[in-house]
């Protein structure tokens, strides 16, 4: 496996108790960063510690990235463990509620909104001033397929992931000559536990679209999110890069 240089790094994964977040946060880890990994779910994210650190230097932090005190709390947290943050994966989110439009609650639409967009907006706000202060960082946005071309009977879902991306184009525009570059990943059907929520005719009808003809696994994604987080990448900004097994049209 090809490790980047992350020695002397600190990185901050949401979302990092399982699935992507889970596999990033291994990776960075073996390629020599301290992580510190943000999940609303405690005992998903006390196993995924344990499991973690004999890898490296990792914490988790309780927190719910869709509320900004909870933010806050979970970053100075963060920095009383390490001197600087160089790259944030706001990989936070939850599976979309598979109905049609009109049939979806105000609930279903408010929550989805929050978790998978607004924790995007609250990541970046949280990390940017800091490493703006240090000229360096990577940000790299996890939003969806579905976000690039609208998933039908999961219309909640894929706004939320089309708010993430035109965000990350907006705000990787707006740092661009900073040093800090901010890039967008868009998986599709990779095999985590988010879709033990849509298996079935969803499922099906995802993979239908998917030219390689499987799911993907986390590891794959978590491969070009860590290129993305790295020194490596010093020229791609405000980008959306595919990992959809050939399902992207763009």
């Amino acid at each position: 496996m090809h490790k980047y240089d992350f020695a002397g790094r600190a990185a901050i994964v949401t979302g990092g108790a399982s699935g992507i977040g889970l596999a990033t946060a291994e990776r960075l880890l073996e390629s020599g960063a301290s992580v510190s990994l943000w999940d609303f779910d405690a005992a998903a994210l006390e196993a995924a510690v344990a499991a973690l650190a004999p890898r490296g230097p990792v914490q988790g932090i309780v927190c719910d990235a869709g509320d900004w005190g909870q933010t806050e709390r979970a970053l100075a947290e963060t920095l009383a463990r390490v001197p600087r943050i160089d790259a944030m994966i706001a990989n936070a989110g939850i599976a979309g509620t598979i109905k049609p439009a009109w049939e979806h609650s105000l609930d279903d639409w408010d929550r989805l909104i929050r978790i998978d967009l607004t924790s995007v907006f609250y990541s970046c706000k949280a990390v940017i001033p800091h490493m703006l202060a240090n000229g360096y960082g990577r940000i790299v946005t996890v939003s969806s397929i579905a976000g690039l071309e609208g998933a039908p009977n999961n219309a909640a879902y894929s706004a939320a992931k089309a708010g993430a991306i035109g965000f990350t184009k907006a705000v990787g525009k707006e740092l661009a000559k900073s040093g800090v570059m901010v890039n967008c990943v868009a998986p599709s059907g990779i095999d985590t536990p988010l879709l033990d929520r849509v298996k079935g005719e969803y499922l099906d009808f995802v993979l239908a679209k998917m030219p390689i003809g499987r799911l993907g696994r986390a590891a794959e994604t978590a491969s070009l999110i860590c290129w993305l987080a790295s020194e490596e990448n010093s020229f791609s900004a405000g980008a959306v890069f595919d990992s959809s097994g050939g399902r992207a049209v763009y």
